[in-house]
């Protein structure tokens, strides 16, 4: 399978499918708990939504404005998070593709920056789209992560 679409969760059925990736990769596969993985960010994050002819296949989050400012340390910084890939669909470009979505949101946003919590074994992905570590490790919902940031350019 190589074809899929991504796209800003546009209703509640988006929306319940991004959680429903993001249940089935951090919940069941990574064993966090779901008391931690859905947050009060849901609510006024951006959702992108990748899918293919089987259903959903991966998801991410932006979360932007004066609510995130303590997250982001700038009003023109975005958060990256939450971006999970269903297992069948890793290995296709998904989660580049919904990374590259996530940042074009953060632009027509005005955003000149976006930052992220990578879990450690994903650094290599990350700085191959551009990310830059910062900062020391640390552990969010016991797993190691590092903070990243991208500086966007305009197109």
């Amino acid at each position: 399978m190589t074809a899929y679409e991504v796209r800003v969760a546009e209703d509640e059925a988006d929306r319940a499918a991004c959680f429903a990736v993001r249940r089935q990769v951090f919940v069941v596969e990574q064993r966090v708990s779901e008391d931690i993985e859905y947050d009060a960010y849901d609510a006024g994050a951006l959702h992108v939504l990748a899918v293919g002819p089987r259903g959903p296949l991966g998801t991410g989050r932006l979360l932007h404005g004066p609510g995130t400012l303590a997250r982001t340390g700038g009003a023109d910084i975005g958060s990256l998070g939450r971006l999970a890939v269903t297992a069948e669909a890793r290995g296709l470009g998904v989660g580049a593709a919904l990374v590259r979505a996530i940042e074009e949101a953060a632009r027509e946003r005005g955003l000149t920056a976006v930052d992220l919590h990578a879990q450690t074994h994903a650094l290599g992905f990350y700085q191959r789209l551009g990310y830059e570590a910062y900062g020391p490790e640390f552990p969010d919902a016991g797993i190691a992560h590092q903070a990243m940031r991208r500086v966007l350019r305009r197109p």
